[in-house]
Formats: C-alpha cells, structure tokens, sequence
C-alpha cells in the first residue's frame, strides 16, 4: 500500500495513477459525509467531485498539520454547506441543556440514517458533524461562521427533533 507522503509526492507531480489511489482511498467515506450533510445522492456526487477538484489544485498547500484525510474533510463539508445553501437559525431559542437519554429509543440503523436525512438543513448538518464527525461546537461554529450557542442550540433541536421522530408513538 502506497504511503500518504507518496500519493501527495506522486499527486503534486500529476501521476495520474497516484491520483486515483488518492480519490480511491478516501472517496467512499468523503461521500458518506456528503451525503449526510447534503441529504441528496446528486449532491453529494456533485460535492464529491468539486471537493476532490479542489483537492488536486489545492494540494500544495497542504501543510501536514493534520491527516490528508482530514484535510479533505473539511473541503467536503464547505462544499456541502454550500451546495445547500445551509441556513443556521440565529433565533432558536437558547440551548436549555436539556438531557436526551438516547438509551431509552431502540433503534435500527436505517431508521435512524432516514431520520437524519428528514432533519431541516441546519439541524442535519449540525447533527452529523458534532454526532456523527465528532467536531466540537468551538469547530463547528467555525467551519459554518456560526456562534458556538448557536451550534448547540441547532444540536439541541436536532435531537430533539429525531427523538419526536424516533419514539414510539
């Protein structure tokens, strides 16, 4: 298996081949994230691509701070908040710091990726990227030029969204 500093080597010299085992390489899991945050198959498709055009382009500019994977996760999620034109509520009501218990709503997973995907935009691309990505609010507020209430606020709503969706009735 080619190591990370040979695909960047290989990728900043144009191999085509080096190329492909990049995009191989992280395509399913960047697409995954796409599609979470988009909701819609043709977006992500579309998010991918341009994410994966930007990387190319951009990839002499990667200092190695973080993984290459991680770098490119974070073109894939502003280029999904874009593609949908994410709008984050600034008026929610404050977080209350109310307690879901999650242990208490059985669940299969199809379900609840289907919930997911039902959320309002905000709360959706909220969601994934502090429950699903494991950003903190301080990065989310960040990465969306949001507050940090307002990220927790949006993650509040989003759970409490899906749990209203996710209870039996």
């Amino acid at each position: 298996m080619t190591s990370e500093a040979e695909l960047i080597s290989g990728c900043l010299l144009h191999d085509r081949i080096a190329q492909r085992q990049l995009y191989d390489r992280y395509k399913k899991a960047m697409y995954t994230l796409a599609y979470r945050i988009t909701g819609d198959f043709d977006d992500a498709n579309d998010v991918l691509q341009d994410a994966f055009m930007d990387v190319f382009k951009h990839l002499s500019q990667f200092r190695g701070d973080s993984a290459l994977g991680a770098w490119i996760k974070q073109i894939v999620i502003r280029k999904s908040t874009k593609k949908k034109r994410i709008v984050v509520w600034q008026d929610l009501d404050e977080y209350t710091g109310e307690i879901i218990d999650w242990n208490e709503i059985e669940i299969n997973t199809a379900h609840l990726e289907t919930a997911v995907l039902s959320l309002p935009d905000g709360f959706r691309t909220i969601f994934v990227l502090a429950q699903v990505e494991g950003y903190t609010h301080k990065e989310i507020a960040v990465m969306l030029s949001i507050s940090e209430g307002t990220s927790k606020s949006q993650l509040f709503h989003a759970k409490r969204k899906l749990r209203s969706m996710l209870l039996p009735k």
